[in-house]
């Protein structure tokens, strides 16, 4: 496909970036430190970082990996906790020992948790204290040797530490019990490797820096091997799209989970050009979140639709200072249109959106800082991608046309590690990956997402995309949430269901069906309307449709069970 989107760049953006301009992301890190020093990095739980204090305690850990545990080039190292600046610490750190980051939802089961160390085989685990009973479980079964436990406040000054953490154990009661017998904590890790050298090894750009695992929204959770090449080049692509912008006085709300690959590299990229990331914890909690980032001066925030709205709806975002906000940038699922332009009423800035998967690391488009309007698009596809759109039989499909989404770049995975049955569903021969995503190039070249394959509605034959019916829905002043999914119907095959969270305790089915009828075709108006108190989400805020059909498989699956027995 001809790369029309080059058209709409705003000037001075490259129709191509260097991915090889740095070796490594450790070439990169160590540029970084020596450059801004004394700047503020990152911070957490009122406590500061520098990049001083960031390349030390980074170096400290690498060493401990190499030299006190005795890890070769190559292996691989998991990490467990929320946002916390144990996080950059960790990550640059084992990647400086020329090891692999196997990142880790902390909210997992035993049994996810079990099946993502032993696919991975990770030998050592740095796990917040608030989740090693978890660990605990699901060791016996994993090839884990080394244990490392941190708490929350662990690399927060000493007066503050100790009361932080107790008040966590012990008052709030957050960390239930475990028996982990020959764990490390690791501020004493710290301390040994602060008296252990470092040999520093060669990395090579297409040695793996993560091993990120898919969210398990679409399928089994797989590692897409993400080498350093991919990952330098992904930053590059967004700082050349949308980075011209930046300076080094920018401060950025990072309240989605570095676990995830889009906060991490959103995260690093405004950590390459000197700026300050505030790592938000918890940000389920909305007061407490916006306690911290009130008076914060913030300039830049990553989030998701759920977190938007959150804030939106909680009374005391009205406390906060948004007179420094220029960027809001939203990945992960589609933002909503009333949602957007609430925020853009209340903040006066406009939610940027992206679009990316784990196998891309992770950006495939985004919208440039210079965009004018809420487009309901993912913005222009980055420097030195390509972009197919494909009909199921694989014939390019022409502008505005649905199909497919292929990519291929230098930011597509290695592949799927240790399944290359599933590499080649997804990855040509050529270097096109398939992303199973439904989308359209526009005429001025942005992206627009139809949505997920998996995810469409078959009505009567014709095509019914949750995403646009979701959209309409959630315009109702009187809805807080929703989600939609096929469920099946005898006449038309599927029908449209809606799972709602009503703002407004008086909403009715038939005030969300009439609403409807008034917006949309008929045979995409839901048939069905059932209230919750909440929906299913993932720790990063993405509404989980595959959860509300599972509910949907369960009856059917008793009944069958019940059938089996009574013969």
């Amino acid at each position: 496909m001809e790369k029309n989107w080059l058209k709409s760049y705003p000037a001075g953006v490259p129709s191509e970036i260097n991915p090889d301009q740095y070796t490594s992301l450790v070439e990169m890190f160590e540029e970084t430190v020596g450059k801004y020093g004394d700047k503020t990095a990152f911070i957490n739980l009122m406590t500061p970082m520098s990049y001083r204090e960031l390349d030390k305690k980074s170096r400290d850990f690498a060493a401990y990996l190499q030299n006190g545990l005795g890890l070769k080039q190559g292996d691989r190292v998991a990490l467990m906790m929320p946002n916390l600046l144990q996080y950059p610490v960790a990550v640059f750190g084992i990647l400086r020992a020329g090891l692999i980051v196997v990142n880790v939802n902390p909210l997992y089961t035993a049994r996810e948790l079990q099946h993502q160390l032993t696919d991975s085989g990770a030998q050592v685990i740095l796990i917040c204290a608030n989740f090693a009973a978890t660990l605990q479980e699901a060791l016996p079964k994993t090839p884990v040797k080394h244990i490392i436990i941190t708490e929350l406040a662990d690399l927060c000054p000493q007066p503050t530490r100790y009361p932080f953490n107790m008040l966590i154990k012990h008052v709030k009661k957050m960390v239930p019990a475990f028996y982990l017998p020959g764990a490390k904590k690791l501020n004493s890790v710290l301390a040994i490797g602060s008296g252990l050298p470092l040999n520093k090894p060669k990395i090579n750009n297409t040695d793996l820096a993560f091993l990120q695992y898919t969210g398990g929204t679409t399928g089994l959770s797989k590692g897409a091997m993400l080498t350093h090449r991919n990952v330098v080049a992904n930053i590059l692509q967004v700082k050349a799209l949308a980075g011209a912008a930046m300076t080094d006085k920018e401060v950025l709300v990072t309240a989605l989970p570095l676990y995830h690959v889009f906060a991490l590299v959103a995260s690093v990229m405004f950590f390459m050009v000197g700026g300050t990331n505030i790592l938000i914890t918890n940000p389920r909690d909305p007061e407490m979140f916006i306690k911290v980032i009130k008076d914060a001066g913030f300039t830049a925030m990553i989030g998701v639709n759920t977190l938007f709205n959150s804030l939106l709806n909680s009374p005391s975002f009205k406390q906060v200072n948004l007179s420094h906000l220029r960027f809001t940038l939203s990945g992960g699922m589609a933002t909503q249109p009333s949602v957007a332009d609430r925020w853009h009423k209340e903040t006066g800035c406009l939610i940027l959106e992206g679009y990316g998967l784990t196998e891309t690391s992770p950006v495939v488009s985004l919208n440039p800082p210079e965009t004018q309007a809420f487009t309901g698009t993912v913005g222009l596809p980055v420097p030195s991608l390509e972009v197919s759109i494909r009909d199921e039989n694989g014939k390019e499909m022409g502008l505005n046309e649905p199909g497919e989404i292929c990519v291929r770049g230098p930011n597509i995975m290695k592949g799927y590690w240790q399944r290359p049955d599933e590499s080649k569903k997804v990855l040509t021969d050529d270097g096109w990956l398939m992303t199973g995503d439904v989308g359209q190039i526009e005429d001025d070249g942005r992206l627009r997402i139809v949505d997920r394959k998996k995810d469409m509605i078959l009505v009567s034959g014709f095509n019914v995309y949750p995403n646009e019916v979701e959209n309409i829905i959630a315009a109702h002043p009187g809805v807080l949430e929703v989600a939609v999914i096929g469920v099946p119907a005898d006449a038309t095959g599927e029908a449209v269901k809606a799972y709602v969270v009503k703002k407004d305790a008086g909403l009715t089915e038939k005030d969300i069906i009439d609403h409807c009828r008034k917006q949309l075709t008929a045979y995409k108006v839901p048939r069905m309307v059932e209230f919750r108190t909440d929906l299913p989400k993932t720790n990063v805020g993405k509404i989980l449709r595959k959860e509300l059909r599972a509910e949907l498989e369960k009856p059917k699956a008793a009944d069958k069970q019940a059938t089996a027995t009574t013969a």
